[in-house]
């Protein structure tokens, strides 16, 4: 087996067995991109269209066996009625480990205005789904025998929920879900037969958006908590997103920062060294009539990493059963 195998495998059992590996859908930034049902359940059919969004992500160009996952989701309202229904697939490789899964949503969203006009709206959203764990160790026994290796593709298929809630007041909102709430014994195993079936993660968003009156600009600072149970490790996101109307629909973009509260230590010549995870993420789209075209891209700045290039994603998403924008806010998940 060469090194770089032995390091694809290294990189596999750190995401693993730190990570809480394979933890379902992957929580990365696309969620800025005018898909925040990604991550909140509560927020399927918040809007006054349906919409469908596909997503693809590409990480270190050139790197045989790089990380790659793509997403399609869609949600809408039922009808004139304050329920509404969600689904989401995907596909998330990492070198020779895979997860395969499928998400339906129910959510509910109840009316506090006084009218139409004013915007105050508590939503409820439910998500149950399924998800393939794949480990592919066809390939590991090139060189011999190794009793702690089956040599086969090994998999699993288990059942959980992630639940949330959301809140929107003219222009601010906040949102908080706990996802994977059911333990799943069995999932992973390290060497000493050990289960992480603790998969619990907990997120917290909240934004506003600001705009003069009869500016066609206006800008949404947001911010994300994310906690992982079973590993006590903690990140947050500082986002600054941009808008300009246009004739033919809206131009926006911004930037994004991730950063971790846990750190690591690695050896630097002779003393040792400590880092923790941050990224930085621009994004730029465009909303042409229904049709929505948006690129993410990430750097992970830190002094050791697995490779200097970045992350892309494209996203393409598209409008449909569009009622008439009820709210006077400045409320773009919402009108």
């Amino acid at each position: 087996m060469n090194l770089k195998k032995y390091c694809l495998i290294a990189i596999a059992a750190l995401f693993t067995q730190i990570g809480t590996a394979q933890e379902g859908l992957p929580i990365y930034s696309d969620y800025l991109t005018d898909n925040y049902y990604l991550i909140h359940p509560s927020m399927a059919g918040v809007a006054n269209c349906a919409k469908v969004r596909l997503t693809a992500r590409a990480q270190w160009f050139g790197q045989d066996e790089a990380p790659n996952l793509q997403t399609l989701s869609v949600n809408s309202r039922i009808g004139d009625s304050p329920s509404a229904v969600g689904a989401i697939v995907y596909n998330d490789k990492n070198g020779y480990h895979s997860q395969t899964g499928a998400y339906f949503t129910y959510a509910h969203h109840l009316m506090f205005s006084r009218n139409e006009i004013d915007l105050n709206m508590l939503s409820f959203g439910l998500s149950a789904g399924f998800i393939q764990y794949k480990l592919d160790e066809t390939d590991f026994l090139a060189d011999g025998f190794d009793p702690i290796i089956a040599g086969i593709e090994q998999s699993a298929t288990n059942f959980n929920v992630d639940v949330g809630f959301s809140y929107h007041f003219i222009d601010f909102y906040a949102h908080a879900t706990v996802k994977n709430l059911l333990d799943n014994d069995g999932i992973n195993f390290n060497e000493q037969g050990l289960s992480y079936n603790n998969l619990r993660t907990y997120l917290v968003s909240l934004g506003n958006t600001f705009s003069k009156y009869g500016s066609p600009f206006s800008f949404e600072p947001s911010v994300m908590f994310m906690y992982r149970d079973a590993t006590q490790e903690a990140s947050f996101d500082v986002n600054l997103k941009a808008y300009r109307e246009m004739d033919f629909g809206k131009v926006w973009g911004g930037l994004s920062y991730r950063r971790s509260l846990d750190g690591a230590q690695f050896q630097d010549g002779s003393g040792v060294s400590s880092q923790k995870l941050q990224y930085f993420t621009p994004f730029v789209g465009v909303d042409y009539n229904n049709f929505v075209f948006a690129y993410t891209y990430s750097y992970q700045a830190n002094s050791v990493v697995f490779n200097n290039g970045g992350f892309h994603q494209i996203t393409l998403g598209f409008n449909f059963n569009c009622r008439r924008e009820k709210f006077e806010c400045n409320c773009p998940a919402v009108n």
